[in-house]
């Protein structure tokens, strides 16, 4: 018998994905997500790229100003946020779509650009983000590494690019950044919707559902007892970004 090709093997783990997320009862939110001060925007191809993954996505149930728990990654408990500390502020921010391979416009692929400014000369921070479907509750999607804010300074500003891969259905989504002390986890500042429009309205869905003309497989990561195996559905994705870099589209309010 002949060896399998590269190719086949490819499409077969690529389908045995498919049917593992078919018959998950509680799709799980699977993201990639590259961030950093200066990496290439527009697609999830270079820098500390991860993947990450949450709960199911919270669609139900009021939406306050500000998410009301610490990071994860911190090991905080659940806390009540403070006002936030006005020696930090957002100076702007920025969102560009990318990855709509069914072109019906939805995207997969998030692009943030935020700056944040502080009365300090400098200061250590990390920040979390969040996504509201349709008015929804928030659901963190993703958290930075530590990273340094000098001043007023435009050239510390933070880009974080994430591709949504599972538990995320077609819709309108809202995107809420917190920013926290990274030396004792204080919330610092926030910034959403409600202070400018380019973090509101956005339409996203994930991979799986952004299904192409050819029938391609979608591939999800279930990491749930997968060993092993999770990781080659990870390396087969990263594969396949790194061969197609979808366009990336500004999204225009």
């Amino acid at each position: 018998m002949k060896l399998m090709t590269r190719t086949t093997a490819m499409f077969f783990l690529l389908s045995l994905a498919a049917v593992v997320a078919a018959e998950t009862d509680n799709e799980p939110r699977q993201s990639l997500t590259a961030q950093g001060n200066g990496i290439t925007r527009g697609g999830v191809v270079d820098g500390n790229i991860s993947f990450d993954e949450f709960e199911k996505l919270k669609t139900e149930g009021p939406r306050t100003s500000r998410a009301i728990t610490s990071s994860p990654q911190k090991g905080g408990d659940a806390i009540v946020q403070s006002a936030g500390n006005s020696n930090f502020w957002f100076y702007d921010a920025d969102v560009e779509l990318f990855a709509d391979t069914d072109r019906d416009g939805y995207y997969y692929g998030i692009d943030l650009w935020f700056d944040v400014d502080t009365n300090y000369i400098a200061a250590d921070v990390y920040a979390v983000i969040y996504l509201s479907y349709e008015l929804g509750p928030w659901n963190e999607y993703a958290a930075t590494d530590d990273f340094t804010v000098f001043g007023s300074a435009s050239s510390d500003a933070y880009v974080i690019e994430t591709e949504l891969v599972s538990g995320y259905p077609t819709g309108s989504y809202d995107i809420l950044i917190e920013l926290f002390d990274a030396y004792d986890d204080a919330f610092l500042a926030s910034f959403g919707p409600e202070d400018t429009s380019e973090l509101a309205y956005l339409p996203l869905e994930d991979s799986t559902r952004d299904v192409a003309s050819t029938g391609a497989p979608q591939v999800v990561v279930n990491s749930g007892g997968g060993g092993s195996l999770s990781w080659l559905l990870l390396l087969g994705l990263l594969a396949v970004r790194m061969t197609f870099r979808p366009h990336a589209a500004r999204l225009s309010k």
